[in-house]
């Protein structure tokens, strides 16, 4: 990690403020708890062990910014980032999936990412082996056409793009894993093997041969050669102090698990998950295809709507795992403005994107917009409240027309005014049946 540190939580709020609208309060929780992640790795001694994460409840009704909120976290300060469902741990009453796969994930994703950026430390290098291999298979091809350029001639050539739709035969290697597809759900983490290294050195990988471009051959060997060239026991390393240090696990739906008291049929399904949760939650080690990883020091953020129940109705010894709780506050009429054009990839800037690729100029009055943000708010005031998605449906209900017309519209510049907007909109909002099929 940087000695100088990571940004400081009033930099993480202003990087949040750029995507989501409002929530103050979320923002500040987050950007302390993952600060003090990095504060727990300057201290020295058996004290940084016995220093926890800050695991986060957040409560608030959907489409407010809970998930966004976790996922463009993890962005900003490049940590490894899972989303799961708490409802997927009670698939089929209480036979649903292993807690633990979550780690796994987690893990998965570490890697990949690793593997990204030590990719990009040795493209160079990749670059030129791959430039390498593509001119040991074009050679014999300027033999037979009798060619006397050298190689470095060619290989002058070859930069210059003039071979890039030719085409020469390759070996690729297989993927075939008949064994791994046998074993199905019970996977190589649940044996706490590595079945992939072990079938490969019984069986090496065998390889066909294939007729691809010099475009696509240097995308194969680019990636080949980066892969030689990573120390892939290294890469492992790293991925897993990466996510036992700076992995965040996003845990949905969590107030769907809250037993409401009896004691029997599916609640005690749901204080069994709570009961499977506890221990990854507290600290344990989860065997994955990696090697053993350890869930201690992960941040375990989660979300719920809680309406009708509240985080106490957790059972006692997972509430105690995470201490911080934040409330998210329904959206008004001023979010939802705030939201259409505000952050960086706002639904006004999409929407101009999409017109744009069609060679059309697509403009919203000040006015336009504040009565979208009025009738995206009385939508969900009428029907189910789903936060700033419904401003989704309502765009796409607004734009319907053009999207469908196009490219075929004789007009080069639309402009969205407040009548436009009322004359397709309030037809469908006074009709009861509309609103709730449409939007």
């Amino acid at each position: 990690m940087d000695k100088k540190g990571p940004m400081t939580p009033r930099e993480l709020v202003a990087h949040l403020d750029h995507y989501i609208i409002g929530q103050d309060d979320a923002k500040k929780a987050v950007a302390i708890a993952v600060r003090n992640r990095w504060r727990r790795q300057q201290v020295s001694g058996d004290m940084q062990e016995e220093i926890y994460p800050n695991n986060i409840i957040m409560i608030g009704p959907t489409g407010v910014g809970k998930t966004e909120i976790a996922r463009r976290l993890s962005l900003i300060v490049d940590a490894p980032f899972v989303k799961m469902e708490a409802t997927r741990f009670t698939e089929v009453g209480y036979v649903g999936r292993d807690v633990e796969s979550m780690v796994r994930n987690l893990m998965d994703g570490a890697v990949n990412m690793v593997q990204n950026q030590k990719r990009a430390e040795v493209s160079e290098k990749a670059e030129e082996l791959a430039e390498n291999r593509i001119l040991d298979h074009l050679l014999p091809l300027s033999d037979v056409e009798g060619m006397s350029d050298s190689r470095e001639k060619l290989r002058e050539r070859l930069r210059e793009g003039l071979f890039e739709e030719r085409k020469i035969e390759i070996n690729l290697k297989k993927k075939d894993r008949p064994f791994i597809e046998i074993l199905g759900a019970i996977g190589p983490e649940e044996l706490n093997i590595d079945l992939q290294d072990t079938l490969s050195n019984l069986m090496p990988p065998s390889t066909k041969k294939k007729f691809v471009t010099v475009r696509e051959a240097r995308e194969l060997f680019i990636k080949e050669e980066s892969d030689r060239l990573i120390d892939r026991d290294e890469l492992i390393q790293e991925a897993k102090w990466k996510t036992e240090n700076t992995g965040i696990i996003f845990l949905d739906e969590i107030d769907k698990i809250v037993s409401e008291g009896s004691r029997s049929g599916p609640d005690v399904s749901r204080q069994g998950v709570q009961r499977d949760l506890l221990p990854l939650v507290e600290g344990t080690t989860v065997n994955t295809k990696y090697g053993p990883v350890n869930s201690e020091h992960i941040l375990f953020i989660s979300a719920g709507a809680f309406s009708s129940s509240s985080p106490s109705d957790l059972i006692p010894e997972l509430q105690g795992r995470f201490p911080i709780r934040v409330e998210f506050s329904d959206l008004t009429r001023e979010d939802f403005r705030r939201i259409l054009v505000e952050p960086e990839n706002s639904l006004v800037k999409q929407y101009k994107a999409l017109f744009d690729s069609e060679g059309y100029q697509l403009e919203f009055t000040e006015d336009a917009l504040t009565i979208i943000a009025d009738y995206s708010k009385k939508v969900n005031e009428m029907s189910e409240n789903i936060g700033a998605r419904r401003l989704q449906t309502v765009m796409n209900a607004l734009l319907e027309d053009y999207l469908f017309e196009m490219p075929d519209l004789s007009m080069t510049s639309i402009k969205i005014n407040e009548g436009y907007v009322r004359e397709k909109l309030d037809r469908i909002i006074q009709d009861e049946e509309l609103t709730r099929y449409i939007l």
